[in-house]
C-alpha cells in the first residue's frame, strides 16, 4: 500500500511539473536555439573580466561598508524592538497586550524586506536609511516571535526566587531570566544578521543603497566588468560575516 501511495505521489509531482511548463508556456527551444546558448556564453564571458581599477575597487569597498553597516544596525535595532515586543507577546503584561503584540509581530514579519524597503524609500528617501529601516522592521517581527517563544519556555524558578527575596520584576527578569536566555537570543540574532547581510545586498535594487544599488546601476548600464567586481565584493563580504558570526557563536553561544 505504501509503495502505491509513493508511486502516486511521484506521478502527481511529475504531472505538476509538466503542467507548470505548459501553463507558463516556456519555450525552451528559444533558449538553447537561435544562438541563445552562444549569447549566454558571451554574456558570461564578459563577467569573467572584473574591473579591478583602484577607483572602482574603492567604490566597491565603500558600498561594502555601507551594506555591512545597514545589516548590523538593522539587526541591532531589531534585537531591541523585538525584545521589547517579545515581553508582552510572551504574556508578561496580560492577555490584551499579548494579543496586540503578537498581531504587530505577525504584521512586521509578514511584509517582506523588499516591500518594507519600497515603503521606507518613500518615507526616508533613497539611500541606506531606507534599507536599515526595512531590515529592522522585518527582522524585529522575526526576532520578536522567536524571543517570545524563548521567554515562554524559559524556567521560571530563578526569577521567582529573586522575587521571593524582595527583588523587583525588572531585577527578576534581568538577573533571573535573561542570563539563561542570552545564548539562545544571541544565536537567533546572529543567524538573522547572516540573513540580513545577504538581504542588504538585494535591497539596493529598490534604491536602498549599498552594494545592491551599485549592482543594479552597473547591470542597467550593461557594465558587466564592473558588475562582476560588485558580485565578488558581495561574496567576500558574506563569507567574512559568516566566519565572524561563527566565531561569535563558538565563543558566546556554544561555550
Amino acid at each position: 500500500m505504501n509503495r502505491v501511495i509513493n508511486l502516486l505521489i511521484v506521478v502527481a509531482i511529475l504531472a505538476a511539473v509538466v503542467a507548470s511548463f505548459s501553463y507558463l508556456e516556456l519555450d525552451m527551444a528559444s533558449v538553447v536555439g537561435n544562438g541563445g546558448l552562444a549569447q549566454m556564453g558571451e554574456y558570461a564571458r564578459r563577467f569573467l573580466s572584473p574591473d579591478l581599477s583602484t577607483e572602482h575597487l574603492r567604490a566597491v569597498g565603500k558600498g561594502a561598508l555601507e551594506t555591512l553597516a545597514m545589516s548590523g544596525l538593522g539587526t541591532l535595532l531589531a534585537m531591541v524592538l523585538g525584545l521589547l515586543l517579545a515581553l508582552p507577546a510572551a504574556g508578561r503584561f496580560g492577555w490584551p497586550l499579548q494579543g496586540a503584540a503578537r498581531l504587530l509581530l505577525n504584521a512586521l514579519r509578514a511584509i517582506p524586506e523588499l516591500v518594507w524597503a519600497a515603503l521606507t524609500v518613500l518615507a526616508a528617501g533613497l539611500g541606506p536609511n531606507a534599507g536599515t529601516l526595512a531590515l529592522a522592521l522585518h527582522t524585529a517581527g522575526v526576532l520578536g516571535r522567536l524571543f517570545a517563544e524563548a521567554l515562554e519556555n524559559a524556567p521560571a524558578e530563578p526569577a521567582a526566587a529573586i522575587r521571593l527575596q524582595g527583588g523587583s520584576q525588572a531585577a527578576a527578569f534581568c538577573f533571573g531570566t535573561l542570563p539563561n536566555l542570552w545564548p539562545q537570543l544571541l544565536a537567533y540574532s546572529l543567524y538573522r544578521w547572516e540573513n540580513n547581510i545577504r538581504m542588504a545586498s538585494v535591497l539596493g535594487f529598490v534604491g536602498a543603497g549599498g552594494l545592491g544599488q551599485m549592482l543594479y546601476t552597473t547591470l542597467s548600464l550593461f557594465q558587466e566588468a564592473q558588475a562582476s567586481t560588485v558580485i565578488i565584493g558581495m561574496l567576500v563580504l558574506v563569507l567574512l560575516v559568516d566566519a565572524f558570526s561563527d566565531v561569535l557563536r563558538q565563543r558566546y553561544v556554544r561555550a
